[in-house]
């Protein structure tokens, strides 16, 4: 069975890109454009990795993070946050929200495989 990864990125390049480099490798890769598609997609799957960006339309992906880390089913699945927020303080918000790690754009593909 091939490992999972849910990209939620309003940005289809980057989604785009993320996925051809998953799927390069084996992941077998659900996409979301934004939280509402996000949320449809973990009530029917169980990604083993979330990819999450920032700002996708809806609410935040720090809110996501933080409805993933109540969801006792959900909560252990690790959340990598892909953002162009790189302050200190941002990067603090998504790891109090629940993140497991924090990766800013642009990012390398190579980078992306080293954080998951």
């Amino acid at each position: 069975m091939n490992p999972t990864a849910l990209v939620v990125e309003d940005d289809c390049s980057i989604r785009e890109m993320i996925k051809f480099a998953l799927e390069s490798e084996g992941y077998e890769c659900f996409q979301a454009e934004g939280l509402d598609e996000a949320e449809a997609i973990l009530s029917q799957e169980d990604p083993q990795v979330i990819l999450l960006d920032w700002m996708p339309p809806g609410l935040s992906g720090v809110e996501l993070a933080r409805r993933i880390r109540k969801d006792k089913k959900r909560s252990a699945i690790p959340i990598i946050m892909i953002t162009a927020k790189a302050e200190e303080a941002d990067k603090l918000k998504g790891f109090s929200a629940g993140v497991d790690d924090y990766i800013t754009k642009p990012f390398s593909v190579n980078e992306l495989f080293a954080r998951i």
